[in-house]
């Protein structure tokens, strides 16, 4: 397109879930809104008791604290936005309101994927250096973890925000999504992106695979030692500590591949807005219920809280 027909977009049109009756979008703002709730609630009483009590001051609660930091964070980029286009129907966003949206979004994304690495680090050291764990993993060494975790979202989101929103767009200005994603921001520009969209797929790849080839390295060190194990009840008990990360690694990289790694010809825009909300919206409201529920000492440290609070009650006149 020529220069002289380019417009400068002001302002983008969220389309979100447009196309379905108002009876449903009503529906889906009152189901949003639950989740993002229990979501908000979850994921701040798991930072609030593992803060609170003594028990749960060891690194495994330091970066399940993180995680659910980061879960809350995730949330407050993507879910509000959305419950205003299906309540009062205002689709639009301005263009720094769309570019630090995605800026956010990326630098939450990619913060996951290496806390997640780092979770499964943490259990690998647990289970295979139970003696030494104390010593590896001292409140330095955790810090350090943790800022190494968080770190690498701030260059992929800087570079592939600046780099998107420095491009030309044209004609339309309607995002067939219910965030800025990148995919569909792209296909809103009118100049020559090969070369960004290589950096995106590099990029993509590297951020996901780096990580989960560190969990998988864990976790295959990690099933040899409790294999290694001589009691059924040692190795339950060894697995145990394990299981709720694996289920939480398991949505959000199952969830996040389909969305991004499938071909192009099998990625409808309503196919991938469903995948995009189960890792966007589900999966952060799923963590604090995971760890909660298939966690003994998450669910004593609720208990004792919860009476701590009572007993607090009762004591004031």
């Amino acid at each position: 397109m020529a220069m002289g027909n380019w417009t400068r977009i002001s302002e983008f049109i969220l389309m979100s879930f447009s196309s379905l009756p108002t009876e449903i979008q009503s529906l889906l703002f009152l189901t949003f809104l639950t989740i993002y709730l229990v979501t908000l609630m979850g994921n701040s009483l798991i930072i609030l008791v593992t803060l609170a009590d003594p028990m749960l001051h060891s690194p495994m609660y330091f970066f399940l604290r993180n995680l659910s930091f980061l879960e809350i964070g995730f949330n407050l980029v993507i879910v509000p936005k959305m419950l205003g286009t299906l309540l009062a129907q205002d689709k639009t966003i301005s263009f720094l309101g769309c570019a630090t949206q995605m800026y956010f979004f990326f630098f939450f994304g990619v913060a996951e994927c290496f806390l997640l690495a780092t979770m499964a680090y943490d259990r690998y050291v647990a289970i295979c250096s139970p003696l030494h764990y104390p010593v590896i993993m001292n409140q330095r060494t955790r810090a350090k973890l943790a800022a190494a975790s968080w770190f690498p979202g701030f260059p992929v989101a800087t570079v592939q925000t600046t780099w998107l929103f420095s491009f030309p767009f044209c004609g339309t200005n309607k995002v067939n999504h219910f965030f800025c994603d990148s995919p569909p921001v792209l296909r809103l520009v009118c100049a020559d992106t090969a070369l960004f969209e290589i950096y995106a797929i590099v990029g993509t790849i590297l951020v996901v695979m780096v990580p989960c080839l560190l969990i998988l390295c864990s976790y295959t060190r990690i099933a040899a030692a409790i294999l290694k194990i001589p009691s059924a009840k040692g190795k339950h008990k060894a697995f145990s500590t394990c299981s709720s990360h694996l289920l939480v690694v398991s949505l959000f990289y199952i969830s996040s591949s389909l969305t991004y790694f499938r071909p192009k010809s099998n990625n409808s825009p309503d196919s991938k807005k469903l995948l995009s909300l189960f890792y966007t919206v589900v999966t952060p409201m799923l963590n604090p219920i995971i760890y909660s529920l298939r966690n003994s000492e998450v669910k004593n440290a609720l208990s004792r809280t919860f009476h701590r609070v009572l007993a607090l009650r009762n004591c004031i006149p």
